[in-house]
């Protein structure tokens, strides 16, 4: 059940809106395109996403702060006494992990580790629920979208989510049975008023929209 679709961000939009009118830097081209393709890798899964059925809440989406350090969550998937925060990576190409560093195999290229990103969110987020005196396992996932990424050496005891392991996934999560109630309801509902930028009529309207599922 989704509870907050997915929007292209502000730095999109603004960027997108740029590259229109004028000739974007070299730098500035290639954040432009990697914008795009994240965002095009997180509609892709939220279209998979839309065969999970039962009583799940899905929230994409969130920009949360805690002791006033912000994360992001792209997809929060809220079950009977689970909560799976996934980070939604649309890499293409041939990589390969060593020493929790990630390079491209053909430049050797060294990106950024998403599941460095992924552990500093779900660390917030525990803090998060605590702060909300909320009692939740926490699983996050890093779901690597794109069917033409390889990951060389990916560690078996990481939270790894393979292109070729994505619908696996989903077919497992609807699978299980839930069965959620007026608590998880009103974790949902503070989950997504806490999101940074939300206006009260946003709320309002959220609010007034899970009441009526019910």
């Amino acid at each position: 059940m989704l509870l907050k679709g997915r929007s292209e961000s502000d730095e999109l939009r603004s960027i997108r809106s740029l590259n229109t009118r004028m000739e974007l830097s070299e730098k500035e081209k290639i954040h432009y395109l990697n914008l795009e393709k994240g965002y095009e890798g997180e509609v892709k899964f939220d279209l998979l996403a839309e065969s999970l059925k039962g009583e799940k809440y899905i929230i994409n989406d969130l920009l949360l702060e805690v002791n006033s350090s912000y994360f992001q969550i792209d997809t929060l998937i809220l079950s009977q006494g689970v909560i799976h925060l996934l980070d939604i990576k649309n890499f293409q190409g041939d990589f390969y992990l060593e020493s929790d560093k990630l390079y491209a195999v053909t430049t050797g290229r060294e990106y950024k580790n998403p599941l460095d990103q992924l552990k500093r969110s779900a660390t917030l987020f525990r803090q998060l629920l605590q702060n909300l005196k909320q009692n939740y396992l926490v699983e996050a996932s890093v779901i690597f979208i794109n069917p033409e990424f390889t990951l060389y050496q990916a560690p078996l005891d990481q939270p790894i989510i393979l292109p070729t392991q994505v619908n696996r996934y989903l077919r497992d999560l609807n699978n299980t049975s839930f069965k959620l109630n007026d608590g998880h309801k009103k974790l949902a509902q503070k989950l997504i008023s806490c999101t940074y930028g939300n206006t009260r009529d946003t709320y309002y309207n959220i609010n007034k929209y899970i009441n009526n599922l019910f």
